[in-house]
């Protein structure tokens, strides 16, 4: 599998993706990423790629139902990853489009990542 959340705690949760991102598994996750808002409320997302290697092409990847009922419950979105995805990346997750900030750190900088999330 190439996306899971791999913890969920102090108000961080954590997805880890590897490998090549398919649509069936972005939207298991996100189903999964509902029922934690659903329980939780608002929540910081941190998002940490490793050995990422692109999006699968197949698939709905147009529909942005989840950010229609998750939008307003994400407070903040940390990616962690190579620095060549950084700009797909944030055009992928809409930086500058959604309501709540979203950043990107290289890997040496998860600890710099979970310190932003949990600023503020």
């Amino acid at each position: 599998m190439s996306a899971e959340i791999i913890s969920n705690m102090g108000g961080i949760v954590t997805n880890k993706i590897t490998g090549l991102l398919t649509y069936a598994e972005l939207a298991g996750v996100q189903q999964e990423l509902l029922g934690i808002i659903g329980r939780e409320g608002g929540i910081r997302l941190l998002i940490v790629c490793e050995d990422f290697q692109g999006w699968d092409k197949q698939g709905d990847w147009d529909d942005v139902s989840f950010q229609y009922k998750s939008d307003p419950y994400i407070n903040k979105m940390a990616l962690v990853g190579d620095k060549k995805w950084k700009d797909l990346a944030l055009l992928f997750t809409g930086q500058g489009f959604r309501e709540f900030p979203i950043e990107y750190f290289e890997p040496h900088e998860l600890d710099k990542a979970r310190a932003w999330l949990l600023e503020g």
